[in-house]
């Protein structure tokens, strides 16, 4: 039977009706859990070191087996997602969630523990980017969709930093295993109520998946985040970060050889050569690593600098919280006055010049008086840019390949976050000399000047190369894109 083509456009929702209001909150409280758990054990680490008997040096595979995961399989499932149905894989990847979750949370071991990691990663890996495309094909491309993952992209943002402070509360107040238990009534209520409300969708005539593009893919993807990893723990030269990082860089070459000849590549080329789809996420890529990345320089800064606890500097990046949350819930309007591109210009103007600011911090706790509202005002500034890239990668695209798409944008924010820390680590490490709160600070500086110069490069991405490879012709952003309507989906109920 032939596809049936999506409805027009005069026949699309212009406002949400209650339906879509129900099946916004089902999906956003899936992927603002996925973002509390993504940061919620990291305050916990020592503790669970303690619990049961992690050696101090293994502690970081606790995170690096779930980001190894989350990254390497995203791509991969976002398209399975495609092919066998959005809603079966967002399904599926919630159950293994919640069960991963209470067996993370019932460990005896560390071989428990990891094994329910890897779990956690995998199903992070299913349900972010089908959660993402049945939020992408369930509004339409303009207003309706750009409101929708601004909520999403605000509170994806807001859970990491959710996830810190809530794990710090958890461990403090019950125990280290309520970071896992928590997951586990918020995945079971949406398995619940989801399948009644959330429509499938998939192509009726199915494509043969790929599989040498997929497998090439993902071990690349998986060795390339493995290296960034290591380098974090153990520098950019060192053989455990050069050698995966090699291995991934030569089978994602095989993986663009392999996606030339096949008849129904995993991704095909013509997608990833589209300027929305290429400079959007690498302007996405860049949003990730600067706003995480300084995370991580603040909390050297709070608590090697001004004496903080751990807790106490969790609970100071509230407010950078409450920054993306307003960027996120303003998004939308800003990007529909103006559109997209230049809506990824002023928020990474904003995010750079916020950033820029905190050049000044001194050694004195009088400085969280320019530290607050500068990382509030940046909190805004990068979650425009984040929501403009969100429109910008899914824009224009059928809704077959939404999962495409969104398995994209989600594959930039894992790398984005993987590589923030690493890099910018290593330039705040290289540029301290001698010891003390002094040479401390030295680092910090740098990283954060080299995080501003970073910043501005997303600035020309958006500014420049994503604007002059959409001269052409193609949607800006505002109200719907050129490619909407002509996708092949029938949304089965």
């Amino acid at each position: 039977m032939p596809a049936t083509d999506s409805p027009p456009t005069d026949a699309a929702p212009t406002t949400l009706t209650p339906r879509l209001r129900l099946v916004l909150v089902l999906l956003l409280a899936a992927q603002f859990m996925l973002a509390v758990d993504f940061s919620i054990l990291n305050v916990a680490l020592p503790v669970i070191g303690t619990s049961l008997g992690f050696p101090l040096a293994q502690l970081t595979w606790i995170g690096t087996a779930f980001a190894l995961c989350a990254a390497g399989f995203t791509l991969f499932l976002g398209r399975v997602a495609d092919l066998f149905g959005r809603r079966r894989v967002f399904l599926g990847g919630l159950a293994l969630l919640a069960v991963a979750s209470l067996a993370g949370g019932l460990a005896r071991s560390p071989e428990a523990l990891l094994t329910a990691r890897v779990l956690q990663g995998l199903a992070t890996a299913a349900v972010t980017p089908a959660g993402l495309s049945l939020l992408t094909t369930s509004f339409p491309e303009g207003p309706l969709r750009q409101r929708a993952l601004g909520l999403n992209g605000a509170l994806m943002s807001a859970g990491f930093t959710t996830g810190a402070i809530l794990g710090g509360l958890l461990t403090d107040l019950l125990s280290w295993r309520w970071a896992f238990f928590v997951n586990v009534p918020v995945a079971l209520a949406v398995l619940a109520v989801a399948p009644s409300v959330v429509a499938e969708s998939r192509p009726e005539r199915r494509p043969k998946l790929d599989l040498p593009g997929a497998v090439s893919v993902t071990l690349g993807l998986l060795a390339v985040v493995l290296g960034l990893t290591r380098a974090g723990q153990d520098g950019w030269t060192a053989p455990t970060a050069l050698v995966p990082l090699a291995i991934g860089a030569a089978l994602l070459l095989v993986f663009h050889a392999v996606e030339r000849r096949v008849p129904a590549p995993l991704v095909p080329l013509d997608v990833l050569r589209r300027p929305s789809v290429a400079w959007g996420n690498a302007a996405g890529l860049i949003a990730f690593l600067t706003e995480t990345s300084l995370v991580f320089l603040l909390t050297l800064y709070l608590q090697d600098v001004l004496g903080f606890s751990a807790l106490a500097a969790g609970l100071s990046f509230g407010v950078l919280g409450l920054g993306t949350v307003v960027g996120g819930s303003v998004a939308s309007r800003v990007i529909g006055r103006i559109g997209s591109a230049p809506t990824l210009i002023v928020g990474g103007i904003m995010q750079a010049t916020a950033t820029a600011a905190l050049l000044a911090l001194g050694a004195e706790r009088s400085w969280m008086g320019l530290l607050l509202p500068a990382t509030f005002l940046g909190g805004v500034g990068n979650m425009l840019v984040i929501v403009g890239f969100m429109v910008t990668a899914t824009s224009g695209l059928a809704d077959r390949e939404q999962g495409l798409a969104t398995g994209l944008a989600t594959m930039t924010q894992q790398i984005g976050i993987t590589m923030g820390t690493p890099v910018m680590g290593a330039v705040a490490t290289a540029a301290m000399t001698g010891t003390g709160t002094a040479a401390v600070l030295t680092g910090l500086r740098t990283a954060i000047a080299a995080n501003v110069a970073v910043v501005l490069a997303g600035v020309l991405v958006g500014g420049v190369l994503l604007r002059a490879g959409r001269s052409g012709g193609k949607g800006e952003g505002r109200g719907r894109s050129d490619g909407w309507g002509k996708g092949d989906e029938n949304p089965v109920g």
